[in-house]
C-alpha cells in the first residue's frame, strides 16, 4: 500500500510534459562510459563542434518528447532496462516494460506495475494480480483521476489542474488496487 501511494504521489507531483530526453541522455551516457576522461572530453568537444549533441537535444525537444507526452510511451525506452530510484523508504528498482513500468522495492520480491492501456488511454496500477485505473487522459486537455472512494475527479492539464490533483492525493488517502 505504501509503495502504491509513493509511486502515485511521485507520478503526480513530479510529472510534466518535459519528457525524459532519451536520445540525448543515451548519447551522453555512451560518452561517459568511454575509457578515460581525456577521451570523454575529446568526444564531448567533437559532438559540440559537429553539433551532434545539439541535434539530438533538438530531436528530443521537438519530436521524441512530444511522442512520449501524447502517446504515454517513450520511443527511446529499452524494454527490460532497470533503473534504481532513491525513495524516502529506501531504493526502488524500476524496470521498463513494453507498456509501462514494474516497480520493486530493493531487497523485496513483491512488485507493482504501472501499465498504460492505449485503447482506454489510461494508466493502471497492477498489484497482487488485481488492476485498478489511476488516471485517464482525455482528448479535451483534461484528465480523470480515479479516487479510492470510487469517485472520479476531472482536472485540467495545466498548473491549476495539477494543484487540484495534488490536493486530492495528499489528503492522507491512499490509492490501492482492490
Amino acid at each position: 500500500m505504501t509503495l502504491v501511494a509513493v509511486v502515485l504521489s511521485g507520478s503526480l507531483l513530479f510529472s510534466s510534459c518535459v519528457g525524459s530526453f532519451g536520445l540525448f541522455n543515451r548519447l551522453s551516457s555512451w560518452n561517459q562510459s568511454l575509457s578515460n576522461k581525456f577521451v570523454n572530453e575529446l568526444v564531448f568537444l567533437a559532438f559540440n563542434i559537429i553539433p551532434i549533441y545539439g541535434v539530438s537535444y533538438l530531436a528530443d525537444v521537438l519530436v521524441i518528447n512530444s511522442i512520449e507526452f501524447w502517446s504515454g510511451s517513450n520511443p527511446m525506452a529499452n524494454v527490460g532496462d532497470v533503473k534504481k530510484v532513491k525513495g524516502e523508504n529506501g531504493n526502488y528498482l524500476v524496470k521498463t516494460l513494453e507498456n509501462g513500468y514494474s516497480i520493486t522495492k530493493e531487497g523485496e520480491t513483491a512488485s507493482m506495475d504501472l501499465i498504460y492501456d492505449k485503447e482506454a488511454n489510461t494508466w493502471n496500477v497492477v498489484a497482487n494480480g488485481e488492476s485498478a485505473p489511476l488516471v485517464k487522459m482525455n482528448n479535451d486537455g483534461t484528465a480523470d483521476l480515479f479516487l479510492p472512494d470510487g469517485k472520479t475527479a476531472n482536472v485540467t492539464l495545466d498548473a491549476r489542474g495539477m494543484l487540484a490533483a495534488r490536493q486530492l492525493t495528499t489528503t492522507g488517502m491512499m490509492f490501492a488496487a482492490r
